[in-house]
């Protein structure tokens, strides 16, 4: 794996789009979002179609042709400077394909966040722009309007990227196998990097890789499941070192525990625990296509150069 293109950073009066590519949307928590962007004196406009909902399949925000066009034209508008996603839930993998990603290629590099149901897009933006992208909280999220550390990390990312150049476990988190390792950051939720094997967005290995996993709602024997298929596909072949994000209503960790210990330990690379990422409080932003060092040990990860311009 190489670094891919880092966008540039964000500055005061820029504008960002909100857009929902998953599911639907709660008004208040997307007021909510959007006072808080204001205050980082960004300018937020909300995609035409983030407060529909799917007339049949209700956990859909609106339809797929209209979700599709939500983030393409955003994308595609110039004036443009960062795409941030409402909220997860289900239905990036209906609209992936419905991308002209030869155009969103044309628009040029800009910022993307998203977390969870968009792991799908951060893959797909990896493999057909070649562009970084930032694992973070979604805009009318619970954890973003709540959490004065989920969002501090977003901003700091998104405006003063060398402040946020090393990321740093929760405290106490865990050593699943010690050691440091270099290569370039990838991931995302599991259940959706299980379900993007074989499709033409997905990258094709991880060799070279710091992996970045977490997940919400996956019982103990699931979560084998889903990293036991990639493993016997080949996805993990090569990768360099890997970081265990949150695995909230997943049950006790101590019975998720060793599940990770058997799948992951025999791999030979350094892995942390519970750094602090995903479905929970106080999330953490991850940059994916940075190369980077993991340090086990310390529970951090350091960038090699800040990941926005």
């Amino acid at each position: 794996m190489n670094a891919l293109v880092r966008p540039s950073r964000l500055a005061p009066g820029a504008r960002v789009a909100v857009v929902a590519p998953s599911g639907p949307v709660s008004e208040e928590r997307l007021e909510a979002g959007l006072d808080i962007l204001r205050g980082w004196h960004l300018d937020p406009v909300v995609a035409p179609h983030v407060r529909d909902r799917h007339g049949e399949l209700g956990y859909l925000a609106g339809t797929d042709a209209n979700r599709a066009a939500d983030l393409q034209n955003a994308w595609c508008d110039p004036s443009v400077a960062a795409v941030l996603c409402a909220r997860g839930g289900y239905g990036v993998q209906r609209i992936v394909d419905l991308l002209d990603w030869d155009a969103m290629r044309a628009a040029g590099p800009k910022v993307f966040v998203g977390f969870s149901d968009p792991t799908v897009l951060h893959q797909a933006f990896a493999t057909r722009l070649g562009l970084v992208t930032l694992y973070g909280p979604a805009a009318a999220g619970a954890d973003f309007v709540k959490n004065t550390r989920t969002q501090e990390h977003l901003r700091a990312t998104l405006f003063d990227p060398e402040s946020v150049r090393t990321v740093r476990a929760d405290p106490g988190g865990g050593v699943l196998v010690p050691g440091r390792a270099r290569g370039v950051t990838l991931g995302g939720c599991l259940a959706l990097l299980a379900a993007d094997l074989g499709t033409p967005h997905a990258p094709a290995g991880a060799r070279g890789g710091l992996l970045f996993i977490e997940d919400v709602g996956e019982q103990a024997y699931r979560v084998d499941r889903m990293l036991t298929q990639l493993l016997r596909s080949g996805r993990l072949e090569g990768v360099t070192g890997i970081a265990l994000g949150s695995w909230s209503d997943c049950g006790p960790y101590e019975k998720l525990r060793p599940v990770f210990v058997d799948r992951l330990g025999g791999l030979g690379v350094p892995v942390v625990e519970e750094f602090g990422f995903g479905h929970c409080e106080g999330a953490l932003t991850i940059p994916l296509g940075v190369a980077a060092e993991l340090d086990a040990d310390a529970g951090t990860l350091t960038l090699d150069e800040p990941a926005l311009r």
